[in-house]
């Protein structure tokens, strides 16, 4: 090691240690010095952007206007176009073609029977790939019937239905767009990556405000928060592609557009079906989110179980999501798997070419006519479903009567010797030295660029007041990685060394990942009751998969060579893995936290309902008052944090990759 490095390394464990010594007693030190404001920002310094975005908001809404035509009038036919099809969608797969209400309702076609359906599902799984995924789909539909879920799955699905066309093409359109124009994608990309980091909440309110309380204003939302994937995958998926192969297309006299739809959109297909993909999942992932502005379906179960703590209800509820997820999921695959594959079209005629529609389309008529003769050919019988819900609620009461103590020492623990000393230090600090360190900081990992947007966003935060609710989330968030970081990195080695462990590790990783985030809530808050431990647990749960998925890959990506060379010197195991896997790693393992921290970020927001008092309480509140000044500033604060540790741990392993050879 150089003596400049040394020198360097020495400056910053200096300052790391002066911080930590200030946090813990910058109160005592302020109020001796009589300097309160050193520790406490004072009300009368702040700027009133909640008040500015909320009279912006309402003249938007009230009285903005391009000649005849008001912004409202924008938003409701946008409202209207979206309404219709889903209306179409929902009545086909869920409440059927009705007219009138209440007890004049007259049901002139029943929604399709779950036998259809399912029947469907499992055709199109065979068409995509083999009787294997028919089976799987089937399997997961009949679950959904089985268990009682259907209803509120075929609301959920036919919002799928509607997003996902949407999103997805949104999504293939901007990317195309800012594909053929630089300076679009240049300005594009910081609105993507806002749309990333700030909390789905924080769109909420401006969007009940534009839309109103419903499925559509859900719809949007959901639509929102599912296409920024879309955008990238096409961006990157367009570049990807070979440069003979747009060459050729030019040589052969292609116009723009038929360059653009007839050679590079072929060409990108099976790149783009991992975004259609992405969107999908997404979608999945917000209806437990949606369901708080009119969703309704199964976003809507899980979330009254969870306010009503009922465990058993919610656990059903948010299976039920899984399991449709994994069936939506492996079909998009299997399609894009597809999409890149050659066909041969069969002879003979129509009938014989389409058996799997003619067989749908025979028993969806079928289970249509009969089902007036024996109901349960369209609906599954109600009293023949099964319910898990006792077990689960048996399995916590006993857990609570014969644990109670166990799970007290455990939480007290970690209040007092972990979560605890972290937010004094934070809370501690005053804010004109931790604003000093983070531009540091980052000038220091990437330069006087990263240095100033450091110091400009932490700025901004403390001037929107929200500096102590601001700390208290880098406390939660933070206590959260270190805690995900030191069981997930461990659990990655063990994944990427050691086959079987492996084998079960993904397994572990893989269900933790389909579970919606709102599902960690309820068994934490049955075992642990409300508060910052238990938002952590859930945190730690919800953000755990990509530092166990990084750290496996960064040792799994370790140069064959190298290790060959650290066993010809005669290293141990141990020594491999200290001196030559782990340091070859770190790159990705730094990528790993990182993400790490994105999602810990994204869960705050949905830890406010067990009674944090951070920045996703702020969000919270606001979507409840609907105050749409509040929610944005408290949303674009945790979306600020989100940036500046996304580009200081970014500069950390690009730094590491250049000091390991690894990038120039």
């Amino acid at each position: 090691m150089t003596p400049v490095l040394q020198r360097r390394r020495v400056l910053i464990l200096t300052l790391v240690l002066g911080t930590v010594v200030l946090g813990q007693f910058g109160s005592e030190l302020a109020k001796a010095l009589d300097a309160r404001w050193l520790v406490k920002f004072p009300s009368a310094w702040t700027v009133p952007f909640k008040t500015s975005i909320s009279q912006g908001m309402n003249w938007l809404v009230e009285d903005a206007r391009i000649g005849p035509v008001s912004f409202t009038d924008v938003t409701r036919a946008i409202a209207w176009l979206i309404n219709q099809p889903y209306q179409l969608v929902l009545a086909l797969l869920s409440t059927g073609f009705v007219s009138g209400r209440g007890d004049e309702a007259v049901t002139y076609l029943p929604a399709m029977s779950w036998i259809a359906v399912t029947a469907a599902v499992a055709a199109l799984g065979q068409y995509c790939r083999d009787w294997g995924l028919a089976a799987l789909v089937g399997a997961c539909f009949v679950y959904l019937a089985i268990f009682g879920q259907w209803d509120s799955a075929m609301v959920t699905l036919a919002s799928v239905l509607i997003a996902v066309p949407i999103g997805a093409g949104g999504g293939l359109i901007v990317g195309i767009w800012a594909y053929r124009n630089p300076w679009f994608e240049r300005v594009v990309t910081p609105v993507l990556d806002l749309m990333q980091t700030i909390p789905i909440f924080a769109y909420l309110v401006p969007i009940l405000f534009m839309f109103g309380f419903g499925p559509v204003a859900a719809l949007v939302a959901t639509i929102i928060y599912a296409t920024p994937p879309m955008v990238r995958v096409t961006i990157l998926a367009l570049k990807a592609v070979d440069p003979e192969i747009r060459e050729f297309g030019k040589m052969v006299g292609t116009t723009k557009r038929q360059l653009m739809w007839r050679v590079l959109v072929p060409s990108a297909l099976p790149s783009l079906m991992v975004g259609v993909n992405q969107v999908i999942m997404l979608t999945l992932n917000m209806v437990i989110i949606a369901s708080m502005i009119g969703a309704g379906g199964l976003g809507f179960d899980v979330l009254s179980a969870l306010r009503r703590l009922d465990i058993g209800a919610g656990f059903e509820a948010g299976t039920a999501i899984v399991v449709l997820a994994i069936a939506v999921d492996r079909l998009s695959q299997a399609f894009a798997e597809r999409t890149g594959q050659v066909h041969h079209q069969s002879d003979g005629k129509w009938l014989a070419r389409h058996k799997r529609t003619v067989t749908v389309i025979v028993l969806l008529v079928l289970t249509w006519g009969l089902g007036r003769f024996v109901p349960a050919l369209l609906e599954y019988p109600e009293g023949q479903t099964i319910t898990t819900g006792a077990f689960w609620d048996d399995l916590v009461k006993y857990l609570n009567v014969n644990f109670f103590d166990a799970f007290e020492a455990v939480k007290l623990f970690f209040l007092t010797w972990f979560m605890l000393p972290i937010k004094k230090t934070l809370l501690g600090i005053p804010w004109p030295w931790a604003i000093a360190m983070l531009t540091l900081i980052g000038w220091s990992a990437g330069g006087w660029r990263l240095g100033v947007m450091c110091a400009v966003m932490s700025g901004l935060i403390l001037l929107s007041g929200l500096w102590a609710k601001a700390m208290v989330t880098v406390y939660l968030c933070g206590a959260s990685v270190i805690l995900a970081t030191l069981i997930g990195v461990p659990l990655g080695v063990l994944a990427a060394l050691n086959r079987r462990a492996g084998a079960v590790i993904n397994l572990f990783i893989d269900t933790l990942q389909t579970l919606p985030s709102f599902v960690y809530l309820i068994p934490v808050v049955m075992l642990f009751r409300v508060g910052d431990f238990t938002a952590m647990i859930a945190i730690v749960l919800y953000a755990l998969a990509p530092a166990v998925r990084y750290a496996a890959h960064g040792i799994r990506s370790v140069s064959h060579d190298l290790i060959e060379a650290g066993i010809v010197s005669g290293c141990t195991k141990a020594q491999l893995l200290r001196l030559i896997r782990m340091p070859m790693a770190l790159p990705e393992i730094l990528l790993g936290i990182n993400q790490t921290i994105m999602l810990a970020l994204s869960m705050l927001v949905i830890t406010a309902l067990v009674g944090t008092r951070d920045l996703g309480q702020e969000v919270y509140i606001a979507l409840t008052k609907a105050d749409t000044g509040r929610g944005l500033v408290a949303g674009l604060a945790i979306a600020f944090i989100a940036i500046i540790a996304d580009r200081l741990v970014n500069a950390g392993a690009r730094r590491a990759r250049i000091r390991f050879g690894l990038e120039s």
